[in-house]
């Protein structure tokens, strides 16, 4: 039987407490219960109630993870107890998240919810480095890609990539850069294409490396990253300035 719990899917933003919204600021402020992804910051965990309850339910890739379907039983269970469950989720819920199948399990329980918009880090990486995700002139238009697709591939359609106008944002996909250098190469992209690559992005440890193309694969490899890469390619990505201390190359 309900009595009268909600749950709200926020976005978190991709780490730093200032890019939160006021709106998922005002939902953590008033949360009995938390369900947080494993990257969200505990800057961020510390603005809920030290009464809520608190559990990760992050995924991080190739490692142990909380299946998706115990975080909908999760969200559930807690909401039938009355409770204001805050499903935090990292950036933005409807970027490549699982956004969709939770609202889709809450909506056949029976339980009402909400959602609230996140700053995506392809946003919060253009801020923080000054790069334009567009420019007119130059670049027309941004894609959003995932290299973390269901069965592990990933599939880059040519006439979607070839076109030099159009920049390039990669998510969850530095695993597969040597694969991206080839299909894009491949479609006809020029290997003196700007690339971008973050760490972290929108964090204050993010780290940043500006680069050609050519260099991609061979740049993942060499830097080893442990956090979340986010990979910018694309004539806009040539904007980027990168602070001197963490300005590590230059275009070849």
């Amino acid at each position: 039987m309900l009595h009268n719990g909600f749950v709200t899917l926020a976005g978190a933003g991709p780490g730093d407490a200032d890019l939160l919204t006021l709106g998922t600021l005002k939902a953590l402020q008033s949360a009995q219960a938390l369900l947080y992804d494993a990257l969200v910051s505990e800057d961020i965990l510390a603005l809920a109630p030290q009464r809520c309850i608190k559990i990760c339910v992050g995924k991080r890739g190739d490692r142990l993870s909380v299946p998706q379907d115990k975080t909908n039983a999760l969200m559930v269970r807690l909401a039938r107890r009355g409770l204001h469950v805050v499903r935090l989720k990292g950036g933005d819920p409807s970027v490549f998240g699982r956004v969709e199948e939770e609202r889709n399990y809450l909506d056949c329980n029976g339980i009402p919810h909400k959602t609230l918009a996140g700053v995506t880090a392809a946003s919060a990486a253009a801020a923080q480095f000054s790069f334009p995700l567009t420019h007119r002139g130059e670049a027309r238009s941004v894609t959003f890609l995932t290299g973390r697709t269901k069965d592990g591939s990933i599939d880059l359609r040519d006439a979607s990539v070839a076109d030099p106008e159009m920049s390039l944002v990669f998510y969850m996909s530095s695993h597969n850069a040597g694969h991206i250098q080839a299909r894009l190469l491949g479609a006809g992209r020029s290997p003196a294409t700007p690339v971008v690559l973050i760490e972290n992005a929108g964090r204050a440890h993010a780290r940043a490396r500006k680069l050609s193309l050519r260099d991609l694969a061979a740049t993942v490899v060499a830097e080893a990253w442990d956090g979340p890469v986010l990979m910018g390619i694309g004539d806009a990505f040539a904007y980027a300035r990168m602070p001197q201390s963490l300005a590590q190359a230059r275009f070849a």
